[in-house]
């Protein structure tokens, strides 16, 4: 790795889900002005997370009812014959 071109300032913050609430505890650099109470009785920053491992289709296992009919009719407004 070359040198002087890593962040040093690595601290602890909490990366909360907003689609199911589970939040997690990790080392980043990412800067937030709200903190969140952690279980140990520390404030940390919080930065949040539209989707997360937990909540992801992919990792759940759970498909996402996508609304395919409604894009189709859009597509067949837009470019269907006149």
């Amino acid at each position: 790795m070359k040198k002087g071109i890593h962040p040093e300032s690595y601290r602890f913050v909490v990366f909360k889900d907003m689609s199911n609430g589970t939040a997690f505890l990790s080392k980043s650099t990412a800067y937030s002005k709200e903190t969140i109470a952690w279980e140990d009785g520390n404030e940390y920053p919080v930065i949040k997370l539209e989707i997360s491992n937990t909540s992801h289709p992919f990792y759940t296992g759970k498909n996402v009812l996508v609304d395919t009919a409604g894009r189709i009719d859009k597509f067949n407004r837009r470019y269907g014959k006149k």
